[in-house]
């Protein structure tokens, strides 16, 4: 959705959301900027609206870090996670002093019980009944092993304070969160939001394991081909693949965007000169512009008083053809992050 913006007001937010799979959602703002960027007409409401309507959810998924995703697929797709998330949390706590897992499930859904809580406050309820064990990898290994939503709070700009509650998804959603569909169909859904791709492709921006072998039984139902490296790559049959010579229009990617994410070869986006500004030593990944398809350096929001600045850090100079584009599209991001100030500036 960033060669053209697509029709899709309040009402198709959700299938938006879908067709991305999931929008990764570390901090609350970015979910935001990324429907934006892709979305005719995007008003913050419309993606507010459909998390208190509980048909958009925040939790726990893709390598153990929060994203929005339909509360469908997140039914359908959070039991085909938990290996690797068991996984991950194991390579962290290993035999630290901490109960048994079965144990602390129990434990934590207790300490939830049917309301949303602040973490803090169920990692206090697991120390007050395990004194003798390690707090902090307590709540990591519930936070990997428990299906839980973040809800979302009334007044929030973005949706989300810092500190926000969490809840057992199989209350927040009414619904018992299960095996679900399998990696299977996990791995045909991330083809169809960001084929072609390889293996290598799929297993990291999943973070699952054994992806050739869940791909073997499905090739039939996939497109099969050598990319310029001669590596296989896989796709949907009927998905879009536009040529080369298909024009791609600036526009501002937040932090964490899937386009950065999905693909373990980012050589499709970014020039290997400037590959490693895509990841900071503390593994944030910074908001970007493209310019023809392409990134073309980094952005950031500065305000003072009632002026919003748009800050942009190039990594090559940027064309003379793409700098009216610059300054439009940057006008309009300050307007949708910055709406209450006066004066907008593009630098």
């Amino acid at each position: 959705m960033l060669l053209r913006r697509e029709k899709a007001g309040a009402a198709k937010i959700v299938k938006a959301v879908e067709q991305l799979l999931a929008l990764q959602a570390q901090v609350p703002r970015p979910p935001h900027v990324a429907l934006w960027s892709r979305l005719q007409k995007f008003d913050r409401e419309h993606l507010l609206k459909a998390l208190h309507a509980r048909t958009l959810v925040r939790g726990t998924m893709m390598r153990g870090t929060l994203h929005i995703m339909s509360a469908k697929d997140f039914i359908a797709f959070r039991g085909a996670l938990q290996p690797s998330l068991t996984a991950g949390m194991r390579s962290i706590v290993g035999k630290g002093p901490i109960p048994s897992i079965e144990t602390l499930i129990t434990a934590g859904r207790s300490a939830f019980g049917r309301k949303a809580r602040p973490f803090a406050d169920v990692r206090a309820a697991l120390l007050s009944r395990f004194p003798d064990a390690h707090e902090r990898w307590m709540g990591y290994a519930v936070r990997m092993q428990l299906p839980l939503v973040q809800v979302p709070a009334e007044g929030e700009a973005w949706g989300f304070p810092a500190d926000s509650d969490f809840a057992l998804a199989e209350h927040w959603l009414k619904t018992k969160v299960g095996a679900g569909a399998g990696p299977g169909s996990l791995v045909l859904r991330y083809l169809a939001a960001f084929g072609p791709a390889t293996t290598a492709d799929i297993q990291g921006w999943l973070g699952i394991r054994g992806v050739a072998e869940l791909l073997a039984p499905i090739r039939e139902k996939l497109l099969t081909f050598e990319d310029a490296r001669g590596r296989e790559v896989f796709d949907l049959p009927k998905a879009p693949r536009p040529g080369t010579d298909v024009e791609a229009p600036v526009r501002f990617l937040p932090e964490y965007d899937s386009l950065i994410l999905a693909h373990a070869d980012r050589s499709r986006i970014i020039d290997e000169a400037h590959r490693k500004a895509l990841v900071t030593k503390n593994l944030i990944v910074p908001a970007t512009f493209l310019v023809d398809g392409r990134v073309n350096g980094t952005w950031k929001v500065e305000r003072k008083k009632a002026t919003a600045t748009l800050r942009l850090t190039p990594f090559t100079t940027i064309p003379k053809s793409a700098k009216y584009a610059i300054e439009e599209e940057g006008q309009a991001l300050l307007h949708f992050v910055e709406p209450d100030a006066t004066t907008c500036e593009v630098r």
